[in-house]
């Protein structure tokens, strides 16, 4: 189904799986992913309205509220593309996409999700493989970067197999106490190493216009 919001009209299509736009359809398709993903083991996620602590309601009226709040606030200074990810046509996560005065600078950062029963088969690196496709081919971005907690040794591994460089460490929270952060850089030369040939893009010129960069 066409949507008139060009950002909801985005695939990214990898042999693996489909990065597709989260319409509300899509976003009902994940509550239950949402509601099954409390984090009870270590290593904790950030403290942010999408970080699944408590079992309750509220945290799936949170999750929703910020994708509908980044969704609204779209601009050529600051977007958040919001993508369901779709294995098989079954969702198992998502994968988001943030540009913070891309026009000038060029550079994006990611984030991303996957639901109990689809980690460590490799849908992690697949996905971020397919929204740094969708950067710096469909949007002609100049950086990536990516943060991770340092002992979340699967998101760090994905990095530092997709060519990211370490870029310094920072400090944020979870569970409301502080903790470090690996920060990781991938500038385009080093994506273009090591570009993939079986990714396709979907709808991207239309968004394009949508983020004011054409």
């Amino acid at each position: 189904m066409a949507h008139t919001y060009p950002p909801l009209n985005v695939e990214v299509r990898t042999p693996r799986l489909t990065l597709a736009g989260a319409s509300d359809e899509l976003l009902e398709r994940l509550v239950p992913l949402v509601r099954a993903g409390i984090a009870d083991t270590e290593p904790w996620p950030f403290d942010d309205p999408m970080s699944f602590y408590a079992d309750s309601p509220e945290r799936e009226w949170q999750w929703l509220r910020g994708i509908w709040r980044g969704r609204a606030r779209v601009s050529p200074d600051a977007w958040r593309l919001y993508f369901a990810v779709l294995a098989d046509g079954v969702p198992i996560g998502m994968q988001d996409l943030v540009g913070l005065d891309f026009a000038r600078f060029g550079t994006v950062s990611s984030f991303s999700w996957l639901g109990p029963g689809h980690r460590r088969q490799g849908f992690g690196r697949e996905m971020r493989a397919a929204i740094l496709h969708l950067a710096f081919a469909g949007l002609g971005a100049a950086e990536a970067g990516s943060d991770a907690f340092v002992d979340n040794e699967a998101s760090n591994r994905v990095s530092r197999g997709l060519g990211y460089e370490p870029n310094g460490t920072d400090w944020d929270t979870r569970r409301g106490e502080p903790a470090r952060i690996q920060r990781w850089r991938l500038t385009r030369a080093a994506w273009e190493r090591r570009r993939r040939d079986d990714i396709e893009l979907i709808g991207v010129e239309q968004c394009r216009r949508g983020l004011g960069l054409d």
